[in-house]
């Protein structure tokens, strides 16, 4: 009895070490495929940051109102920034996302001058719509409409 005893208290192991868990680096886990800006959280919000970016650019482009005005001046200085000191500058949200900076500042600019123009001959702006990557942003419940209310 006392040998069972020995040989089962030798197999255990010595300190806690067997509960250590393994690293995987995130590498390993795409392996070799890759992930869209709809699988990852940091992704999903810095293609929200950019989207923001644009529309807040595009609503306020022609603005005669203060307010409008500081935030189009504010969103076209973030877009020219070439500051990479923090994640969510517009050049490292680009690298991130794999967009081009330079393709994403020459569309505006060339959009901003067309709408000046158009303006100018007193036509309406023309935004781009934003088809959000994740869908709607709220959950809708309750009896869908056109059935009838049971009793």
């Amino acid at each position: 009895m006392e040998e069972s005893t020995r040989a089962a208290k030798s197999d255990r192991p010595r300190s806690g070490m067997a509960f250590e868990p393994e690293v995987i680096l995130p590498e390993q886990i795409s392996a070799g495929t890759t992930l869209d800006a709809s699988v990852q959280p940091e992704k999903r919000l810095m293609l929200a940051v950019l989207e923001e970016a644009v529309g807040t650019f595009q609503k306020y482009a022609l603005s005669r109102e203060r307010t409008g005005q500081r935030l189009f001046a504010d969103s076209e200085e973030w877009f020219e920034s070439d500051e990479i000191d923090w994640p969510y500058s517009f050049v490292n949200i680009c690298h991130t996302l794999g967009l081009e900076v330079d393709y994403i500042r020459q569309g505006l600019s060339r959009w901003h001058a067309e709408q000046e123009a158009a303006h100018a001959r007193g036509a309406r702006v023309i935004r781009f719509p934003f088809r959000r990557v994740n869908g709607t942003r709220h959950s809708v419940t309750g009896r869908a409409p056109g059935l009838r209310q049971s009793a």
